[in-house]
């Protein structure tokens, strides 16, 4: 009979401990996400009030409305200046053309410092040449001013499996060049003059927001891609530094006060039930002294949430692989 009692003494004590740590694990929880929200509110600078705004340009530029719409609101709110923190290979010329225009409209507003955390090439170049400062890390790459336009072609490879692919077109130069027949010399020429002229188009963008001009443009627009350190030297960019570098500038230059909170703004284009998530982290990571890990993980998280197809010229650096 004792050990019975015994038992029924260990059960109880057991489910006491079980309990216990049960509840300590819920209120812990509990408190997680408390203090995940209450960093979470405190991120988020309220539009209307001063502060300075920062943008963040990653990935693929292509055209996008809902980004242009951001920055016009940047221009009717509160911020006192506005960073663009880019990151990027570039993108097409026409998503590149409306970025840079967007920008020039808003740093008619308000002063607009970009800042070059890694790449700012070809396209994402063009968005940093729509700032009034450019601030470089002195490894970042810049430049890589150019066009490009890429099509496979697999006429080879269709011969050797017996296809052949057969058109009927109204002219000689409709749908050309295709991946299915040999390039035409009067295509090719066609696609030459279309690349040219958005050539001719980005230089002389260079050239006049730059003051580059003769060698010194001829130098910087053949396609190659610069560190920072050799683009100060080249005129491609105005500072070493960083973000604390740009605010420097800005205090300086613009009488825009280094102790303003900075307001990350976002076009909110991932709206999965997990949108909430992605900005929570990015405030909890940035609010922990991390950044740089803050925004690397916010370009990941919507890069793997929106796929991006790319079609007609292209301003973007393609690295070689060998």
């Amino acid at each position: 009979m004792s050990l019975d009692a015994d038992q029924i003494v260990d059960r109880r004590r057991l489910r006491r401990k079980v309990t216990f740590w049960r509840t300590l694990g819920v209120l812990a929880v509990v408190a997680a996400l408390a203090v995940g929200v209450g960093v979470f509110a405190a991120e988020r600078v309220p539009a209307g009030s001063p502060h300075v705004a920062r943008v963040v340009i990653g990935g693929i530029i292509r055209n996008d409305r809902e980004r242009v719409e951001m920055l016009e609101e940047i221009g009717r709110s509160g911020a006192q200046a506005v960073i663009l923190s880019i990151d990027s290979p570039g993108g097409t010329v026409t998503g590149s053309e409306q970025l840079y225009d967007a920008l020039r409209r808003l740093a008619a507003k308000k002063p607009v410092v970009a800042v070059v955390e890694g790449v700012a090439a070809s396209g994402a170049y063009i968005a940093a040449i729509g700032a009034d400062h450019i601030v470089a890390r002195r490894n970042a790459l810049v430049g890589s001013v150019g066009v490009i336009y890429q099509f496979p072609n697999v006429t080879e490879l269709l011969k050797t499996v017996g296809v052949t692919m057969e058109d009927i077109k109204s002219s000689p130069l409709k749908a050309s060049p295709n991946p299915y027949t040999p390039v035409t010399p009067e295509a090719r020429a066609a696609v030459e003059s279309l690349v040219a002229d958005s050539y001719g188009w980005f230089k002389g963008l260079v050239g006049e927001r730059r003051q580059l001009s003769g060698s010194g443009l001829a130098t910087v627009s053949d396609g190659r891609v610069f560190t920072g350190h050799q683009g100060l030297d080249l005129q491609l960019v105005d500072q070493i530094g960083d973000e604390r570098t740009a605010r420097a500038w800005l205090a300086k230059e613009k009488g825009v006060s280094e102790h303003l909170k900075v307001r990350t703004w976002t076009t909110g284009r991932v709206t999965s039930e997990f949108g909430w998530l992605l900005g929570l982290g990015h405030a909890t990571l940035e609010s922990a002294g991390f950044p740089q890990l803050a925004s690397v993980f916010s370009q990941s998280a919507r890069a793997a949430a929106s796929r991006v197809q790319l079609d007609g010229l292209l301003a973007v650096w393609h690295p070689p692989v060998e």
